[in-house]
């Protein structure tokens, strides 16, 4: 550890504990141009890390405007749709479960690598798809790399980041993701007009190479490295991404004694309710981000905007504006995450969500024949959009960031990531179906009334753990504190 002397705003090496190796070298943290420096290299890797994210959401979104072009030229039914549009989500979902023991084993840097490759080859795939049957292959291929980076970049940025910032951090991943369904919307739109889906997939492969290159540049996890024994790198790179070296050292001390509780995973599961505890509550908050109807909007916004008699350029244009909006309304969760805290944003959120959905529902119900009416529509599901982004889409990835104990961590990230794409899956393939068996109106009267119960969930049981560090949760949690009341 260091002497900090106050009057001189100096660090001065002192023998560190007992078990550590290397000491802290004095540095004047009061220059401006270290803190921008220091504060600089965090956004570069926080950028390059959530471009997994955005190349999720180009595989999400894509699909949207490809859909009906791939559909007609291969003859594909309805079920054989909605399995092209599912089976990116089967293949995630097994990314996901694959995801824990490729980054514990080969770290977070390298299972991002892992992921970008993927991604290229799952692209320029689907732009080549020769068969409905081709397709449903090389989304599941796309699928694998999504579940891969769904899993590992919010781990990694949540190890990356400090205390105060985790939360942003975090939720850079999903702003990069409704970034990357914007930038697919958009495509969509402009190769509409030539009806061109081969290059409405084909675009995506851009930002996967440039991952790729990035991710090379990126440091490894500080807490992997001292889970493998490599003390003297990991506190290095936590000098280089903290201000304070007292802070680093002070973090070093609090993953060392954390890493004293080795990873359990399946056998904690067994034996400690306390974990079961905080998996279920990591599958409950997955299953509220999926539930709420989100991907109805991002996988079928031109066959809902279709059932209010828009015409095929309408329909993708204000799919576009919708993705627009999703993409800036994450912004207000980045910006307020670590103020507001989680549980008020995810109040604001699921109310605006239900009410959107149950509005909608009751125009559905009258024919939307007017273009007042159509237009409301579009505004409506703008603000569907805006709840979901502001709230469940960045905070969920927090939440299951943080609740997890070191012990059973990668396992219960993992259970809760696979909880999602296996809920996403579900919606994927059921949607059409639900608005030809329960009629539109129906169906997102359905929506509104789970939005409308997780609120009620939200209130029972997540917890606020805004400014908490993850150990002090974690000793909460273990301790058989009530989950809600793990944080403050």
């Amino acid at each position: 550890m260091s002497f900090y002397d106050r009057t001189k705003g100096t660090h001065w090496p002192m023998n560190d504990q007992p078990g550590t190796t290397g000491t802290i070298s004095p540095q004047d943290d009061s220059s401006t141009s270290i803190f921008d420096a220091t504060r600089f290299k965090i956004i570069a890797i926080g950028v390059i890390a959530a471009l997994a994210g955005l190349m999720s959401g180009l595989d999400i979104g894509v699909v949207a405007g490809a859909l009906d072009l791939f559909g007609k030229e291969y003859h594909a039914s309805t079920i054989a749709l909605e399995w092209v549009v599912s089976s990116m989500m089967a293949g995630a979902a097994a990314g996901a479960l694959s995801a824990g023991w490729m980054s514990k084993t080969l770290g977070r840097k390298h299972s991002l690598i892992v992921g970008g490759a993927i991604f290229v080859v799952g692209t320029i795939g689907c732009a080549m798809s020769w068969s409905v049957a081709s397709m449903i292959s090389f989304r599941v291929v796309m699928g694998v790399a999504v579940g891969i980076s769904a899993f590992t970049a919010p781990l990694y940025l949540s190890e990356i980041a400090s205390e105060e910032s985790r939360g942003a951090m975090v939720s850079t991943y999903q702003l990069m993701v409704t970034v990357g369904i914007f930038i697919a919307f958009l495509s969509d739109t402009y190769f509409s007009y030539s009806g061109n889906w081969r290059w409405m997939f084909g675009v995506a492969g851009i930002p996967a190479i440039l991952f790729l290159i990035g991710v090379l540049f990126l440091p490894y996890s500080p807490r992997w490295l001292m889970a493998q024994g490599r003390h003297k790198e990991a506190r290095q790179i936590l000098l280089d991404l903290r201000d304070d070296p007292l802070t680093a050292a002070k973090e070093i001390r609090a993953i060392r004694e954390q890493l004293e509780t080795k990873q359990e995973g399946f056998k904690l599961f067994r034996t400690n309710p306390n974990f079961r505890r905080s998996v279920a509550l990591g599958v409950m908050l997955q299953m509220m981000q999926q539930l709420a109807g989100i991907n109805i909007v991002m996988y079928y916004a031109p066959n809902i905007l279709a059932a209010a008699h828009f015409d095929a350029q309408s329909q993708m244009w204000c799919t576009a504006i919708i993705g627009l909006v999703n993409m800036l309304a994450t912004f207000v969760a980045v910006g307020l995450v670590d103020r507001w805290g989680r549980k008020p944003i995810l109040y604001a959120g699921f109310t605006v969500m239900a009410l959107g959905m149950g509005v909608l529902a009751m125009l559905l119900q009258t024919g939307m024949t007017t273009q007042s009416s159509q237009i409301a529509a579009v505004f409506l599901l703008m603000i569907f959009c805006a709840g979901f982004a502001m709230s469940a889409g960045p905070l969920m990835w927090v939440l299951c960031s943080e609740i997890q104990p070191l012990g059973g961590r990668d396992f219960g990230i993992a259970i809760s990531t696979f909880t999602n794409w296996m809920t996403n899956l579900l919606v994927g393939v059921s949607f059409l179906t639900l608005m030809q068996t329960l009629g539109t109106a129906g169906t997102f009267w359905l929506f509104a009334g789970l939005n409308a119960l997780f609120l009620l969930l939200t209130f029972l049981f997540v917890p606020e753990t805004r400014g908490m560090s993850l150990a002090v949760i974690e000793k909460r949690l273990m301790a058989g504190v009530k989950l809600r009341k793990l944080g403050r």
